[in-house]
């Protein structure tokens, strides 16, 4: 089945900003394996470790920069993860925080002004303090909690009210390796247990995990269309930080002992934390015309059915890195389909 937006393509090039994060890193692999040559994506200009093929040192914050590469690679659509999720660091350095998370959407969209440049931004749920039951909607009033959040909000105001035809997808955790290893939640709370050192995640800050792989797919889809506005990106199974963290436990085949679970009461000023910012995506859905994410995991039988669960090593219960990279990392029902 052919829709008119699949006809036309994606307009390329493609420049991809924030490849240091986990959902602006495997949209870079995603695309630039399917669009070779028309894809850029730039890091900090000080993250020199992150290199590869279309990767380029940029300061999107600095104005000046980011002209010169678009006078150089003339791009047609932009996809914009750029920012500070740093919780910590933005709350002791809130110029920083506003700097690279408001200050690169203002140069950007200096930058584009007055042209046809199709912009996806990506957003995030800590816009919401997370005080109720979740399952927020798009048009539920922000009340971050965070400095980072903060700036998020800003952000998305500045794209609504400077570039009516742009699409903002607040996503929440994207599941999907990092390039360091350390950035991004399965990432972090697995490098703490291949150490053999314990790692402490709240039962009462629950999220809206989805895989990368199917992030990838909505923003190719969402590129090619001209859908515009706010929508709500996050997977269909709220998992709370410890919960994931039991699944990360269990199907790496971790000790079980490393995990440590806390309220958020008891975890001290800071950074302050959300609660419960799950998203309702129905929305999206809609104007898709498909439901955008499967659950993650994508197996019912990893998922946590008690704060104990981990412990469970029975019914070869027996996990492995390499089980993390095929059933957490990436999507088996989608790799099933690719192979049909």
């Amino acid at each position: 089945m052919h829709h008119d937006w699949e006809a036309s393509g994606l307009r390329l090039p493609l420049l991809i900003t924030g490849v240091a994060g986990v959902a602006g890193y495997n949209a870079y692999r995603y695309f630039s394996t399917r669009y070779p040559g028309q894809v850029i994506a730039t890091r900090r200009a000080d993250n020199w470790p992150l290199q590869g093929e279309g990767i380029v040192g940029c300061d999107a914050d600095d104005g000046e920069q980011l002209a010169k590469l678009f006078e150089r690679y003339q791009f047609r659509s932009v996809l914009n993860s750029e920012g500070s999720c740093a919780l910590k660091s933005c709350e002791l350095d809130p110029e920083m925080a506003f700097r690279v998370n408001v200050g690169s959407i203002e140069s950007l969209l200096k930058t584009i002004k007055g042209s046809d440049v199709r912009l996806v931004h990506l957003s995030i749920d800590l816009v919401f303090s997370g005080g109720g039951d979740g399952q927020y909607v798009e048009d539920d009033r922000t009340n971050p909690v965070t400095v980072y959040g903060k700036t998020m909000v800003e952000s998305e105001q500045l794209i609504l009210s400077l570039k009516s035809d742009a699409c903002i997808l607040r996503i929440s955790l994207p599941m999907g390796i990092s390039f360091n290893g350390h950035a991004g939640a399965i990432d972090w709370i697995q490098s703490r247990f291949k150490k053999s050192k314990p790692a402490t995640l709240y039962y009462d800050e629950i999220r809206s995990p989805m895989y990368t792989d199917c992030l990838n797919s909505v923003l190719d889809d969402i590129l090619r269309r001209d859908l515009a506005g706010l929508y709500h990106a996050g997977g269909p199974n709220p998992l709370s930080l410890y919960q994931i963290a039991q699944i990360v436990n269990r199907v790496g085949g971790y000790d079980p002992e490393l995990l440590m679970g806390c309220f958020r009461s008891e975890a001290g000023p800071m950074p302050p934390r959300a609660g419960n910012v799950t998203m309702s995506s129905d929305k999206l859905a809609a104007a898709l015309g498909y439901e955008p994410f499967t659950s993650w995991p994508c197996f019912s039988e990893h998922l946590p059915t008690n704060p104990q669960w981990h412990h469970d090593r029975t019914n070869g219960g027996l996990g492995s890195a390499e089980l993390i990279e095929s059933v957490l990392y990436t999507n088996p029902r989608r790799r099933a389909e690719a192979r049909k």
